[in-house]
């Protein structure tokens, strides 16, 4: 038997045009080993945002009505060409994770059979999708496809950034861009596990959000006081490790010269290359594509900035410790990891110039997801 449905995907050519078309696939029979997925839920996260869109210019986007079926172009600057050029002419499917119900296993799958199941592998913004069953997790009964569409990429990042902060022997934690769905998810992590948190928002009501699931410190990076309040804030809590997900502008450098000064405090000596307080700042995320500054004249030596993907952490985790992570999502899927969502659309919605707008906003708060059924 096969199955016949839609896959979105994302392609650039040669004179910088990005192409988001929905194509037609068919699915055949599971392997041993596989499963095929009817999805029901897939959510858009800022990195399915970067391989929909790439670094295309969406004043540029143009709607296409052609016989093959609709389509958007949007251009992509020249001077971007190069970040994508491994990727030129290749038709790429978007989607890291999602949910729904297996339709088909393999002999030695077969108890996934009828179940309904999250999964993580790409190319899910499709209405089928064939995977090893490695890679699927049986939701709970009675948990939907939308609560368990998001249980990969978010709660996997927000214990990741606590395991990787214990190991390398950190206290607390500073969080970037802190009221989106990942901070929330880290907030509560952080107050079940008594790890003190410094979450960095930028308007007064994310910060309310924040304090409401009972963070105690939030700082507004708007404010005057922001870096007199982030410097007093490290020194209560002793944080010398931060996970940023804006990547441009001044803000790491900010975090690791309030650190800086932090340390200075407890200093009894002078030393012209700076305290001796290891701090570290990873960058997640890019929701500035601008340069990052870094000012390192009151720095000292005694720090590194550093980039931070899931995958390739989980990467460096004994099996048996990611096994446990993931269990700990499972059983804390409908509260320490809820996602919620502001918007649902359907496949061929994301072809339409406003929902496009909209999901690349990629607005603190404002989360998509994507419903096949729905059109």
């Amino acid at each position: 038997m096969a199955w016949t449905g839609r896959q979105l995907r994302s392609t650039i050519d040669k004179q910088g045009t990005l192409t988001l078309s929905l194509n037609p696939i068919e699915i055949t029979e599971p392997g041993d080993d596989e499963v095929v997925v009817r999805i029901e839920a897939t959510p858009v996260n800022p990195s399915d945002i970067g391989m929909l869109l790439g670094p295309a210019d969406l004043a540029t986007i143009d709607a296409i009505d052609a016989a093959d079926g609709p389509r958007l172009t949007v251009s992509v600057p020249s001077a971007r060409m190069a970040a994508v050029a491994g990727r030129i002419g290749q038709p790429l499917a978007v989607g890291n994770e999602g949910a729904g119900t297996v339709i088909a296993a393999g002999k030695n799958v077969s108890a996934l059979q009828g179940k309904r199941v999250g999964m993580v592998g790409g190319a899910m913004y499709a209405d089928y999708r064939k995977i090893a069953a490695k890679d699927v997790i049986p939701l709970p009964d009675g948990v939907s496809a939308a609560a368990g569409a998001s249980m990969f990429i978010n709660p996997l990042t927000a214990l990741g950034f606590v395991e990787t902060a214990r190991r390398e022997g950190h206290k607390a934690i500073i969080h970037t861009a802190a009221a989106s769905n990942l901070g929330q998810m880290l907030q509560r992590i952080c107050l079940a596990d008594g790890i003190p948190l410094i979450n960095i928002v930028r308007s007064e009501e994310q910060a309310a959000l924040l304090r409401y699931i009972g963070a105690s410190h939030v700082l507004n990076s708007k404010d005057e006081a922001f870096h007199e309040q982030l410097t007093e804030a490290i020194a209560e809590t002793g944080a010398t490790i931060a996970f940023d997900a804006i990547g441009g502008g001044t803000l790491g450098s900010d975090i690791l010269n309030a650190m800086e000064r932090a340390a200075a405090r407890t200093s009894t000596t002078y030393n012209q290359y700076g305290s001796n307080v290891f701090k570290q700042v990873y960058v997640y995320g890019r929701l500035d594509l601008s340069p990052s500054v870094l000012d390192r004249s009151t720095l000292g030596f005694g720090w590194s900035v550093s980039g931070w993907l899931l995958f390739n952490k989980l990467a460096t985790f004994e099996p048996e410790v990611v096994q446990g992570l993931r269990q700990r999502v499972v059983r804390e899927l409908t509260t320490t990891f809820a996602s919620h969502y502001t918007r649902t659309v359907g496949l061929a919605e994301i072809l339409r110039p406003d929902v496009l707008r909209a999901i690349e906003r990629k607005a603190t708060g404002e989360k998509f997801l994507i419903d096949p059924s729905q059109g």
